[in-house]
C-alpha cells in the first residue's frame, strides 16, 4: 500500500475520532467508556448473548470483558441466565435499568450526530452516506478479518 494512502487513512481516523469524541474517557457524557458502550449496544440488539460471542465480535480480551461484565452486574445493568440447551453456557441480557441506560446513550449519540451535521445540506448528507458506505464496502472486502461481513 502506498504511504500516502496510509497517511491519509490515519489522518482521517484522527479527525473522526476527535469529531465524535472517542478519545474522551467517557462517551457522550455517560458513565461508560467506549468499550462498555459497544458491549451495551450488542446486548441491547441481541436477545441473550454469550461472553465468547462478544469477545469474538468486538475483539476484546476475555479478562477485560469479564471485568466489565462483573461491573455491569454490580450496577444492575445485566443479568446472566444458564442456557437451557447447555448448562455450562450463560446468556447475558440487559436488565430494564441497562436498557434504559443504553437508550439514554443512544439518544445522546443521535443528538451528537444531528449537531455535527446540523449545517450540512441534505444532498451533501446523502453524498456523505454514499461515501461512508463505499468505505465500509472496501474495508469489509479487503480490510481486517474481524470486520463484519
Amino acid at each position: 500500500m502506498k504511504q500516502k494512502v496510509v497517511d491519509e487513512v490515519r489522518a482521517f481516523s484522527r479527525f473522526y475520532t476527535e469529531v465524535i469524541g472517542l478519545l474522551d474517557r467517557y462517551i457522550l457524557n455517560s458513565p461508560f467508556s467506549l468499550p462498555e458502550a459497544r458491549i451495551m449496544y450488542e446486548l441491547y440488539h441481541r436477545n441473550g448473548v454469550q461472553a465468547g460471542e462478544i469477545t469474538t465480535l468486538l475483539g476484546l480480551d476475555k479478562g477485560y470483558l469479564s471485568r466489565m461484565l462483573d461491573q455491569f452486574t454490580r450496577k444492575g445493568l445485566i443479568t446472566r441466565r444458564r442456557s437451557a440447551e447447555d448448562g455450562r453456557a450463560q446468556h447475558i441480557f440487559l436488565t430494564q435499568k441497562g436498557k434504559e441506560a443504553f437508550e439514554q446513550m443512544n439518544k445522546a449519540s443521535d443528538g451528537q450526530v444531528k449537531e455535527i451535521l446540523r449545517q450540512v445540506p441534505d444532498e451533501e448528507g446523502d453524498r456523505l452516506v454514499h461515501h461512508m458506505n463505499e468505505i465500509k464496502k472496501i474495508m469489509t472486502n479487503y480490510g481486517n478479518n474481524h470486520l463484519p461481513r
